[in-house]
């Protein structure tokens, strides 16, 4: 195994077991899909590593952009067979969206999401669904139909609503998502089409402040006292989303290869050195060490 320096390098060492790197650090900010479960089941290894951590003291807030409350992230670690015993806390980019649509004081959105999947979030917001004419604001958990359309189905939609001028709340960063080794695109493919056209989007999740901040009062309310940056990481499989985040929030990383990037940095179960270092360019988001999957 080899030993990462206090410093990040780039590209970041790879990591056989976490255990030594874990046990320095007291609070762990980690990602759900790509890192705890592929979108199907739960990864052994992973749940195993985060029990461990608790075990010894830690403390484990599962940071997630799942455009859910968080009761509906609840349910759907137990569908996959991710053991309670391996968390102590939930933030959810869904919650965060919901707080800031309440705090907006929108009445009327325009909602675009699958309404079966999310039907959690539509039935929390306090904004009722509107046409678009007379929204106040687009309110986005994902694709209507993620199987068959893609961006290009909404320009429309999001030049109707830049001459309007309404804001874009996106209850989920993510650009894409890998369910069982396919990828599907998510709420954040959208928002970034709007931002790039001149919208105003709130990013309600990773790699944003708002995130960061809640699982910090989160961790420091279970523990009952402040946390310490340099005693934070964050483990994560996204460089857009968990990387950057850790970077602009002060915190150390752990890269997750075998997520999002698998198809980038990964040859069968391995990482390919050659391939991660150019997932890790110079100027780019550190990680102090990149493993295949999180494990002990």
């Amino acid at each position: 195994m080899t030993s990462p320096s206090s410093a990040p390098s780039l590209p970041p060492p790879i990591l056989a077991q976490a255990g030594d790197l874990l046990t320095r650090y007291d609070v762990l900010y980690c990602d759900v899909w790509g890192v705890v479960h592929d979108g199907v089941r739960a990864y052994a290894k992973a749940t195993d590593a985060l029990i461990r951590f608790r075990d010894g003291g830690g403390t484990v807030i599962l940071l997630t952009n799942a455009p859910v409350p968080v009761h509906r992230v609840v349910a759907m670690l137990e569908a996959r067979h991710v053991s309670p015993d391996a968390y102590d806390g939930i933030v959810s980019s869904g919650e965060i969206a919901l707080a800031h649509v309440a705090q907006a004081g929108y009445r009327r959105a325009y909602f675009i999401g699958p309404r079966s999947r999310d039907a959690a979030f539509f039935e929390r917001s306090a904004a009722q669904h509107a046409d678009l004419d007379a929204a106040d604001a687009i309110v986005c958990t994902g694709l209507n139909d993620d199987i068959n359309e893609t961006v290009e189905t909404y320009r429309d939609v999001l030049a109707r609503a830049k001459a309007r001028g309404l804001p874009f709340v996106c209850a989920n960063p993510d650009l894409v998502v890998d369910v069982g080794g396919r990828l599907f695109l998510c709420a954040g493919a959208i928002a970034d089409a709007y931002a790039q056209i001149g919208g105003q989007v709130y990013w309600a999740g990773k790699p944003h402040a708002a995130a960061y901040a809640a699982a910090k009062a989160m961790a420091e309310r279970l523990r009952g006292a402040p946390t310490r940056n340099d005693r934070t990481l964050v483990i994560g499989d996204a460089v857009r989303t968990d990387l950057t985040g850790a970077q602009s929030a002060g915190l150390d990383a752990l890269f997750i290869a075998g997520g999002i990037h698998r198809g980038e940095v990964m040859t069968g179960d391995e990482i390919d050195a050659a391939k991660l270092a150019t997932l890790f360019p110079a100027g780019g988001p550190p990680a102090l060490a990149a493993m295949a999957g999180l494990a002990w």
